[in-house]
């Protein structure tokens, strides 16, 4: 019989990397960030950029929300017991479930599978943390009130949203609340007694999976370079195009990879800004990405898609400055990430704005930033 007890991991574990389970759980949450990626292209090139861009956000909300509350209960507990590793699982098949319903969301139709792909991994949740407070007496109450607050919050998914269409005026006020209600659980929980997380553990699998959403950048540039014409000739213009947005998605990973660590403290607040902030930094990259795609699709669209990630490329500067930068960094060094998100957001409020250009700000602000912090300087 599968016992559901969790008891809480090392916070001080030397050397915790991600599991090969937490990376299967990754790769089912990324085939719905390709989805809700590729809804944004469609929907922008439907001609609803706007609608388009927030459709896309509410989805990758959800995604990442699921994703950041399993990957920080597993930091805490994943004791490697049978019941954890069936649960995970679980959660798994709701992420999948979520993935099928996207598509509900852009062509503003019901959302039962949505609800329901996000319902399983919710409750997977509340089981998880049923079992973190039976296996861990000391932070029993704060596992209580995560597991009454997921539930709660699922009664007012399924209350609200069962019966709303995405079109309908009340939809965003009231996914506004209800994400504003599931970003409060955490910090309602953690004021009683702070679960024991590891650091080094959750850096790696927040950079593990900036990787895996840089990969939607990839796609789309095997995408130009199929574009081209067949061999045996060979297309400077696609070549050319290729190359600017390998530069653009090394750069991307060049911003984030600096030297030492991203999260320099465990206090509660701390981490919350940091690992909040994420939900910029993931969705950003995976814009970028469909961005991309868009000029590949579309070449009618290739200057909205320009503008598109460029206007994305400065939202990652900027939040990467407010999650890490402005904690680590002095004097000048300290506002080379906002200049470089002035100078692309500028880039993005121009029509239209060369591709080139904004590869060369961006390459040249990573490497400006790349100087700016000495090796092994926390940051």
């Amino acid at each position: 019989m599968i016992d559901l007890r969790f008891t809480p991991r090392d916070p001080n574990e030397p050397q915790r990397g991600a599991t090969p389970l937490e990376l299967l759980f990754d790769l089912a949450s990324v085939v719905a960030i390709g989805m809700a990626a590729q809804g944004l292209v469609d929907g922008i090139e439907a001609g609803r950029t706007t609608a388009g861009l927030v459709d896309y956000l509410c989805n990758f909300f959800m995604i990442w929300w699921a994703w950041m509350n399993y990957t920080w209960f597993a930091s805490a507990y994943d004791d490697h017991s049978p019941a954890f590793r069936l649960l995970t699982m679980v959660t798994m098949f709701g992420a999948l479930m979520l993935a099928a319903g996207i598509d509900a969301v852009f062509t503003r139709s019901p959302l039962l599978l949505v609800l329901a792909g996000f319902c399983v991994m919710r409750l997977a949740m509340v089981l998880l943390w049923i079992g973190a407070g039976r296996g861990d007496p000391q932070h029993r109450t704060t596992a209580r009130r995560y597991a009454v607050g997921i539930t709660l919050m699922q009664v007012y998914w399924l209350t609200t949203m069962t019966g709303i269409l995405p079109s309908a005026s009340l939809f965003l006020p009231l996914f506004l609340v209800g994400m504003v209600g599931e970003l409060g659980v955490p910090l309602m929980a953690e004021r009683h007694a702070p679960t024991t997380w590891h650091r080094g553990h959750i850096m790696s699998r927040h950079g593990r999976f900036t990787l895996i959403v840089l990969g939607q950048c990839f796609a789309a540039i095997v995408l130009t370079l199929q574009s081209a014409p067949a061999p045996p000739s060979l297309d400077a213009q696609h070549l050319w195009h290729g190359l600017l947005l390998v530069v653009i998605a090394c750069s991307i990973w060049g911003l984030y990879f600096t030297d030492g660590p991203h999260l320099d403290s465990s206090a509660t607040g701390r981490a919350m800004i940091w690992g909040y902030g994420h939900f910029i930094v993931f969705s950003t990259i995976a814009a970028a990405g469909a961005s991309m795609h868009l000029m590949i699709q579309d070449p009618g669209a290739a200057a909205l898609g320009n503008q598109v990630l460029s206007l994305a490329l400065a939202l990652l500067a900027a939040t990467l400055w407010m999650i890490r930068d402005r904690y680590c960094l002095q004097g000048g060094a300290r506002w080379r990430l906002p200049c470089l998100a002035l100078v692309l957001l500028l880039l993005g409020l121009a029509t239209p704005a060369p591709l080139e250009a904004v590869a060369l700000v961006l390459v040249s602000g990573t490497l400006l930033r790349r100087r700016a912090t000495p090796y092994g300087t926390p940051c």
